[in-house]
């Protein structure tokens, strides 16, 4: 096809910015997902190629049923949608947990997760010609976790889940369904690493980053396949980070 769609959600900054200009750079068209309207018109001044602009809420159906009827009308078809979106509340041992907490991550990383994917999913499978392609953003923390953690890993775990169940839901409408899962990639949520977070054994050590710009070409890179291919999964990570062997 001449054009290629793609919508990336929290595109106002970190991963998301560099999967929209990585994609940009490959010709995509792609339209930007975010609550910050000033963040997203950022993202578009800084990508050289035509974009739209969609401030939502990713955890708000009828924001997001309202973005994806405008990107309908623009666009015409979806080919990508990079489920980026996430949060997460400051390390916290589990017993000092609120609930707060919990549902406030769990209403972005999953409850986020699936109103994008649903609506991407039912454009892609009644559109001509049928199909696309979902990524949905894991992490690291969907295989191990970190110390005080749980919200975040939790939540990361299930979008493993969710990710493998629409790879196979999505296969009677040639929906390709895959998840990248990134660790320590300099982004403002991860700029803690560099300064120490804890261990395993709740010491604090500095840990190794890498560009954020290596994550957007991965994004790029799974996304230029043709449907009848699909990375499943996906781990780009910062080379010697804690998460192969014992660290």
């Amino acid at each position: 096809m001449a054009s290629k769609f793609a919508l990336v959600t929290g595109a106002g900054s970190g991963v998301g910015r560099a999967a929209s200009l990585a994609l940009v750079e490959e010709g995509w068209t792609v339209a930007l997902l975010g609550r910050r309207r000033d963040a997203l018109e950022e993202t578009a001044g800084l990508c050289q190629g035509e974009t739209l602009v969609l401030p939502a809420d990713v955890t708000e159906p009828a924001q997001i049923d309202a973005a994806f009827a405008t990107l309908a009308e623009k666009f015409g078809r979806l080919d990508l949608l990079f489920n980026n979106a996430g949060n997460n509340v400051p390390g916290t041992p589990f017993e000092e947990l609120t609930a707060e907490q919990w549902f406030k991550v769990v209403a972005v990383n999953l409850n986020g997760v699936f109103l994008c994917a649903h609506a991407a999913f039912r454009m892609m499978a009644k559109q001509q010609p049928m199909g696309g392609r979902i990524i949905n953003n894991g992490s690291i923390s969907a295989h191990v976790p970190r110390p005080g953690s749980a919200p975040y890993t939790a939540t990361k775990h299930a979008v493993t889940g969710l990710t493998k169940s629409m790879n196979l839901d999505g296969r009677r409408f040639d929906i390709a369904v895959g998840q990248i899962d990134i660790g320590n990639a300099a982004t403002p949520m991860a700029e803690r690493m560099a300064k120490g977070v804890p261990q395993a054994d709740w010491t604090i050590k500095a840990e190794p980053l890498m560009k954020v710009d290596h994550v957007g070409r991965a994004v790029a890179q799974m996304a230029a396949w043709p449907l009848e291919t699909n990375v499943l999964t996906m781990t780009i990570m910062a080379s010697k980070m804690p998460f192969v062997g014992r660290g």
